[in-house]
């Protein structure tokens, strides 16, 4: 049996309150939406508690996501504004575990780190930095355990097209790890991600996810339910400084064609007449001293074209007239 794509699991979910629908989508997602939160908060308890929270907030938004929204790409920025919640809310916590910890690494030798914990940590936000369309191949190939098929079919390309976009995803991953110090080959980080990114959650957590989504978090904690609300906040904040910077490169582009049009309707330098000039006259141009008493006004008229010679006889005339 064919399997639904994730839009219309979706849709059957908000159109016909389809809960089957729903928990195939939980299924599916799982596993990386899980493994994405514990590389961010660092503790399994929160981690299934974060994933909790994103797929509550999928089932209240079911009905409002457009057609043609990659699933894997939405729910992977939920995480991360969600993650980011948890973070918030819990600072105090954390600046106290971590000076616990480093208590702890003085009295005790670490051990070097692997190379997947080197670049864990800095994963996500490194995936966050890339075009929607490398987030979303490197998503597809190494989250969802697609094929370069698969992928292409995805983003609506072909399978060769998608090969070179994975690769050149990767490769700018890797230029953002040894920026911050983990030097490693582009195979090594598509190694690590192939056999790491994703890893088994919870037994259970996809059913108990599945319940309390589908209660529409009735069922939930205060600390998830904060979570859930710190999250709405920080996405809804997100979208507005996206629509406040589209407006604004609107504005921009609006007065550059203005500026254009302007350029364009000037009267054109004529070619034919080596002595033709233009000069404006306004408010600030009406007068023009040429260091005699007298003061010389031009007419009055948006442009006003002349010629070098009969300019210089005006000159004259005001000066004196005699040569």
């Amino acid at each position: 049996m064919r399997a639904l794509p994730d839009m219309e699991l979706l849709r059957a979910y908000a159109t016909r309150n389809s809960e089957e629908a729903f928990a195939a989508l939980v299924t599916r997602h799982v596993h990386w939406v899980y493994s994405a939160a514990l590389r961010q908060v660092r503790d399994p308890d929160v981690a299934q508690e974060v994933a909790q929270a994103v797929f509550t907030i999928l089932a209240r938004k079911a009905g409002t996501l457009r057609p043609g929204t990659l699933l894997t790409g939405w729910l992977f920025n939920t995480v991360r504004f969600t993650a980011a919640a948890e973070l918030r809310a819990a600072a105090r916590r954390q600046r106290r575990e971590q000076e616990a910890h480093m208590e702890s690494m003085i009295q005790t030798e670490p051990d070097p780190p692997s190379e997947w914990e080197q670049i864990a940590p800095l994963l996500d936000e490194a995936l966050a930095r890339l075009s929607q369309r490398d987030r979303h191949a490197v998503l597809l190939r190494y989250f969802e355990r697609k094929n370069l098929a698969e992928v292409g079919l995805a983003l609506g390309t072909t399978e060769e097209a998608a090969r070179k976009r994975v690769s050149r995803a990767v490769e700018k991953l890797r230029t953002f790890f040894t920026r911050h110090g983990s030097v490693m080959p582009a195979g090594t980080v598509a190694g690590l991600l192939s056999t790491h990114a994703v890893q088994v959650a919870p037994v259970g957590l996809a059913k108990a996810v599945t319940a309390v989504a589908l209660a529409n978090g009735a069922a939930v904690g205060g600390s998830t339910l904060t979570l859930i609300h710190g999250a709405l906040k920080i996405m809804a904040w997100t979208k507005a400084k996206t629509a406040l910077a589209v407006g604004i490169g609107i504005l921009l582009s609006t007065g550059t064609t203005l500026i254009t049009i302007y350029e364009i309707r000037k009267p054109p330098f004529d070619p034919t007449d080596f002595w033709a000039t233009t000069f404006p006259v306004g408010p600030s141009l009406l007068k023009l001293n040429f260091g005699h008493p007298l003061t010389y006004t031009f007419p009055l008229s948006p442009v006003q074209n002349c010629s070098i010679s009969g300019l210089l006889n005006q000159c004259m005339e005001v000066s004196g007239g005699a040569t």
